[in-house]
């Protein structure tokens, strides 16, 4: 969304990546329509008496003029007063941008400016689950002009991890070399980012949780080679267990979309993780989560050699599936 002269966008949330890029589109789009346009940045915190009536008066050197203010949580009482009078009677000169970094600070001065008229919001926070993730690159890929599937999603998340400066990154990557409207499947994304330190850590998790002990050893001594960090590997176990473990725990008669926002986990991926749940119990896994802790610890204070204590966890984790 972007702001418009005489309007204020309001930009909310904590997905800071996300807070900028909206911030700078609404700028690109103010400049883009009048070029002479002047832009003043300034923060929130600490702003003087009278300083932001400076800030919102027509330039001198333009007709036109935009401000964008950032850390509205920090805006002082005698200025949050100014603000709000602004917000009732706006310059049709000027476009305002305010950017709020989310939390309960500031909420008083949110909620009455949520109520003018003058105030468009445009709420933006980080997802939580790694389904979140995937359907943010799904959008994210989609706005790009191309598709993409759910499997495809959720593994350019594991492989990028889950910052989404890297997977806006990532997805402008992947469609930068495809046709329009083209789809990007697990194969593709697997070609570009197959090699990532996050990707072998789930394939050695899944290997060991599945049972396939001989193909996690062997991704394992991979992972070592390729001085894949150890905390990056236990953790993807302990994140594949924990999910199975809530998965187990799920009240009977759940559908696939709500057993999804139950684990937090996509739900193609519910149905794999069904079959990986018929080898195990809630004992098997409280015990493997144990062997995950310890292997942590083992690697993060150096008391075990690291690749002798992650062959150890696969053994152990493959060991408490049920036979």
């Amino acid at each position: 969304m972007a702001t418009a002269f005489g309007k204020i966008l309001l930009i909310t949330g904590n997905a800071e990546f996300l807070a900028d890029r909206t911030r700078a589109r609404a700028v690109k789009a103010v400049t883009a329509e009048h070029p002479e346009c002047q832009v003043a940045e300034a923060s929130a915190a600490g702003l003087q008496p009278g300083e932001l009536a400076g800030l919102t008066s027509p330039s001198l050197f333009s007709d036109v003029s935009a401000l964008v203010l950032t850390d509205l949580q920090d805006l002082p009482d005698v200025a949050q007063t100014e603000l709000l009078a602004y917000a009732g009677d706006t310059s049709p000169d000027i476009a305002v941008v305010l950017v709020h970094r989310g939390g309960a600070k500031g909420k008083g001065l949110l909620d009455k400016l949520r109520k003018m008229s003058t105030v468009s919001e445009v709420k933006l926070e980080q997802p939580k689950y790694e389904r979140d993730y995937a359907r943010w690159v799904y959008t994210e890929i989609r706005d790009l002009g191309a598709r993409i599937d759910e499997e495809a999603a959720t593994l350019l998340v594991a492989a990028v991890g889950q910052d989404l400066r890297a997977l806006g990154g990532a997805a402008d990557q992947l469609v930068s070399n495809l046709e329009k409207g083209a789809e990007i499947s697990a194969s593709l994304v697997r070609q570009y980012f197959g090699g990532r330190a996050d990707v072998r850590g789930y394939e050695i998790a899944d290997a060991a949780i599945d049972g396939r002990i001989n193909v996690a050893l062997e991704a394992a001594r991979w992972a070592e080679t390729a001085k894949v960090a150890p905390v990056l590997i236990t953790s993807a176990f302990a994140s594949g267990l924990r999910s199975l473990a809530k998965l187990a725990s799920a009240p009977d008669g759940m559908r696939d979309n709500d057993l999804a926002a139950f684990v937090g986990a996509p739900p193609f991926k519910i149905r794999s993780m069904r079959q990986q749940l018929r080898s195990w119990e809630q004992d098997g896994l409280a015990h493997a989560l144990g062997a995950v802790a310890q292997a942590d610890l083992d690697v993060k204070g150096g008391s075990a050699d690291p690749a002798y204590a992650i062959e150890r966890m696969v053994l152990q984790v493959a060991a408490q599936r049920r036979r």
